[in-house]
């Protein structure tokens, strides 16, 4: 599983015999691979410390969904970091050079970190169905919010810590082995294989799509008859959008994780497979495309959000070539109209709506007009309703709040 490091005393024990049968032919090939990790690694740790940065350093973008975007981002970065250069060199030369109680470190973490990133967008996706399913219910508190997180990280450790308790190194002739050696043998491993499968994987993608299916369903299903605001559009477009990268994100992870689970799964079915030619070449393909997946959040949150997009131009605004323009440091501010300031914006949203009313049946003073104070409207029908054309109001259209955004966070 996410043992990538292991030798189980059956399969994967087969499996690394057959790689060190395998040296010249698979030189060339390793090499081009092990470049392309060097790639995956510096993209997935920067870019998603960039990410912790932009929702961290910036008021506006710690929302809910964002904490369990740091989260996420956090796993991915710490996959990358400390087991994917690690793995990638015991596949290299099936030797581990690393010692007994990192061998226990790296056959533990993968499974607590993919855990903590799958559902880390297991609890966004239930997130967006409350707030568009149901808007009126009251969303997580900063506290639910860090019990949750915090809850999804005891239950990665506990799912996981087999892989520590069973974890050895073997020493050899001319090689050291870490493996994890199971009491009920190759049948438990594989039992236990199939139980992390379906808890970081199956379960998880069906609950995603779900959920998502039913927003999707709601979000892209239908407009709502009649006279609708701009407001309303906007927001339901920002939605959209949000759904949207949320969705290319988990359909990239589910395509990222496909090929790994079924090399486990042939491979531990199939004992001959490990023995094959070329096992090695397509152990390390998967490898690298599982590993990928956690580089390519950062890089779809700046193409689908333009506050993500903003946030990642600050972070590299040291470049000749990234300008920063007044509008994206306007994205990542707190609020688009600070509470504090007094603006003649702001002060019309919180005053009356006063209307002039034309009289034209006033002969003797046709230039003059009698001023009627009108009884106050109700702001949240402004810009939806159609105006009178005897009317004209001489306040701003609509704008409910300077504490809200029409944008959806993130």
């Amino acid at each position: 599983m996410y043992d990538c490091a292991n030798d189980d005393s059956d399969s994967d024990g087969l499996r690394q015999q057959s790689n060190s049968e395998q040296t010249d032919k698979q030189q060339l090939p390793v090499m081009e691979n092990a470049d392309s990790d060097s790639v995956v690694v510096a993209v997935a740790v920067f870019g998603n410390l960039i990410v912790i940065w932009i929702i961290l350093a910036h008021k506006r973008m710690r929302t809910v969904t964002n904490y369990f975007l740091v989260n996420l981002a956090f796993s991915d970065a710490s996959m990358a970091a400390f087991n994917t250069l690690v793995n990638f060199i015991y596949a290299l030369h099936s030797e581990w050079y690393f010692g007994a109680n990192y061998c226990r470190f790296q056959n533990f973490f993968p499974i607590t970190a993919v855990f903590a990133s799958i559902y880390s967008m297991t609890a966004i996706a239930v997130d967006r169905y409350m707030a568009i399913i149901d808007p009126l219910k009251p969303r997580l508190s900063a506290t639910a919010t860090k019990i949750v997180i915090g809850s999804i990280w005891i239950l990665a450790f506990l799912l996981a810590l087999p892989q520590c308790l069973y974890s050895k190194t073997k020493v050899m002739p001319g090689r050291t082995l870490c493996y994890v050696q199971w009491p009920g043998g190759s049948k438990q491993h594989f039992t236990y294989h199939v139980i992390v499968i379906i808890l970081v994987y199956c379960f998880p993608l069906l609950i995603m799509g779900i959920t998502y299916t039913i927003v999707g369903i709601t979000l892209w299903g239908g407009e709502i008859p009649g006279d609708t605001c701009d407001k309303y559009h906007e927001q339901l477009k920002a939605k959209r959008k949000v759904v949207k990268m949320m969705i290319i994100v988990v359909v990239t992870f589910a395509i990222c994780w496909l090929p790994y689970h079924m090399y486990f799964i042939l491979t531990a079915i199939y004992l001959q497979l490990n023995r094959w030619k070329y096992i090695q070449q397509v152990y390390l393909a998967s490898f690298w495309l599982a590993m990928s997946s956690t580089m390519y959040n950062p890089i779809i949150y700046c193409c689908l959000n333009k506050r993500f997009r903003a946030g990642f131009k600050r972070a590299f605004r040291w470049c000749p070539f990234i300008e920063v323009s007044s509008y994206d440091e306007l994205e990542l501010k707190a609020t688009r109209f600070h509470p504090t300031r007094q603006s003649s914006l702001y002060t019309v949203t919180r005053m009356e709506s006063v209307t002039v009313v034309f009289d034209p049946s006033d002969s003797v003073n046709a230039k003059s007009s009698q001023k009627k104070r009108a009884t106050p409207r109700d702001p949240s029908s402004n810009s939806c309703s159609r105006r009178n054309s005897k009317s004209a109001s001489t306040t701003s259209s609509f704008i409910s709040s300077p504490y809200t955004s029409v944008d959806e966070c993130p």
